[in-house]
Parts: structure tokens; sequence; C-alpha cells
């Protein structure tokens, strides 16, 4: 029934990822590059989780944080590579309209999830610097799982909202994105009948779900300035803001690169500025993450030393 009625409402079965398809003389270099990108990323991403469960000095909130970030990094980039990386190499860049959707799905899931953990590493952030004493009381296990829960409940249940929406929009033609992924903006773009009420729930919800963790991770960076700047001594000021400057690194790139591709002029948003400043925050993002949490950690470091020398029957 529900399959009869999506075909009622749109005459649209397939669409056209056209992706990076002008730039056929370098097809199989940008499929090498982003292959390496992607095995890096789902390699750095799954060793990350693998050092968070293994090690028994990463049992803390901060890096159970962390693993959950890695592992969702790891879904993320396997929602979009795939599809990428076969653009390259196929012809045919057709995507059904289920395909698309399921897509669509994933993304926009995903994509809220990391704004929720990104806010949640912010607010364990906080509460470890402006109030130590009762940091342990606080960010107990279960309070943590229970945040990380919500994060991923929430994340899901906005998606499909947003998705839910896309139905009521007519698709007649013409059936081309021009993106090398389903894109809610461009989906939007090809409906023949426009729909403000549809489009109004779109637009609120997906900026909801990036403005509100957004906001609550620039109140809690405020504090968290506000009490290093109170420490006395400069060297308790450097190891305060050590532990949270990777976190602030990740979150700048994440939504720096968000806050460029939207708040950037009409004029100036060109197909290929839309389409590299996605390919920052879809793959390229989701790669450094791991690099930037373990280049100056020594507790990530040294468990990965064990893991080594245990591996080579060193120990």
């Amino acid at each position: 029934m529900a399959h009869m009625q999506w075909e009622n409402e749109t005459s649209i079965t397939k669409f056209i990822l056209l992706g990076f398809g002008n730039l056929n003389e370098v097809q199989i270099l940008l499929f090498v590059l982003f292959l390496v990108i992607y095995i890096l990323t789902v390699a750095g991403n799954l060793l990350m989780v693998a050092l968070v469960v293994y090690d028994q000095h990463l049992h803390t909130p901060m890096y159970f944080f962390l693993g959950n970030l890695s592992f969702l990094e790891t879904c993320y980039s396997s929602v979009i590579s795939p599809r990428l990386l076969a653009g390259f190499l196929v012809e045919d860049r057709t995507i059904s309209f289920r395909d698309c959707i399921t897509q669509l799905f994933f993304f926009g899931a995903l994509a809220s999830i990391e704004c929720f953990l990104l806010a949640v590493m912010a607010y364990d952030r906080y509460l470890a610097i402006c109030n130590p004493l009762g940091y342990k009381v606080m960010m107990n296990f279960r309070f943590c799982f229970q945040l990380v829960f919500a994060s991923w409940i929430t994340g899901f249940s906005g998606s499909a909202l947003v998705v839910g929406m896309v139905p009521q929009l007519n698709f007649c033609g013409p059936n081309e994105i021009n993106n090398f992924f389903c894109d809610m903006e461009e989906l939007l773009k090809l409906s023949c009948a426009k729909s403000p009420l549809v489009e109004m729930v779109i637009l609120v919800s997906c900026s909801l779900t990036a403005l509100i963790p957004f906001l609550f991770i620039i109140v809690s960076y405020i504090l968290i300035l506000s009490a290093i700047w109170r420490i006395a001594s400069s060297t308790g000021r450097q190891k305060a803001f050590s532990t949270c400057a990777s976190h602030l690194l990740v979150v700048s790139l994440y939504y720096g690169t968000l806050i460029i591709m939207y708040m950037a002029p009409s004029t100036e948003r060109s197909p290929g500025f839309h389409k590299t400043l996605t390919l920052m925050y879809t793959a390229v993002t989701p790669m450094f993450n791991p690099i930037i949490y373990s280049l100056r950690n020594q507790e990530v470091k040294g468990a990965f030393g064990k893991i080594v020398m245990q591996n080579l029957g060193m120990i």
C-alpha cells in the first residue's frame, strides 16, 4: 500500500548522482585518493574504538564518548564513501528512489548524532574543569550511557521526521542530483510542486539539530575558558586547556565547514564549492578525528604501544 502511494506521488523512480563526472581525466586518481582516505578513516576510527575497549586506563567518560564518536565516524563515512567511490569507476551513476531515501535517512541521522555527541563531550569537559570535585560522581557510567543513548535516539528520530516529509514532495523530472550523494537541499530543488510547509519543517528541524548543540558547545567553552583563566599557575592553565584542545579542534573543523557552506552568500555557492565543502565534513574530517585525538594524547599512544608490543610477542 505504501509503495503504491509513493508511486502515485512521483513519476521518478531513479536519480542520477552527477558527482564529479565533469572531471573525467582524473577519475582514477580521485578514486585512489578517496579510497585511501576511506581506508584510513575506517582503520583509524576502529583502532580508536579498539583502544578504548581494550585498555583499562581509557575506561573514563571522555574516552567512552570518544569511542562512540569514532564508531559514529566509521558508520558516517561508510554511508557516503562507497557510493562516491563507485561513481569514479562506473558510468551508471543512478540510484533508486528507495536507496536515495535510505542514504538520506542514515546520513541525516549520523550527522545529527555527531552534533549531539560533540555537545555531550563539551559538557564532559565543562564538568571536568569547572566542577572537578563532583565530576566522578556526576559522570558515572549510567549517566554517560544515558547521554550517548539519548544522542543516538534523538538523531534517528529527527532524521525520520525530516525524511518522512520527502514523500509529500512531487518529483516529475529532471532527476539529476548535482552532488555525490542524496542531499536534501538538492531534492528540494528537484521537487516539481513546492510545499512551503514541508520545506519549513525540514529547514527548522535541520537548523535546530545543528544550532542547539553548537550554542551549547559555545556556552560550555565560554565557561571553561573563564574557569581556566582563573587558575593561578600557567602550568595548570596549560594542562587544563590541553584536556579540551583536541575536542575544540574537531568542533572547529566540523562546524566551521558547515558555517562556511551555509552562511556564504548564495551567489558564491557554486556547485563545485558546495561539493568541495561537503567532501570536507563527510570524508576528510572523519579521517582527521582519530589523528587529532591521538597526536598529543599520551594515554592513547601508550595504549597503542601496548597492543603493538603484545602482538609482537614482546610482553
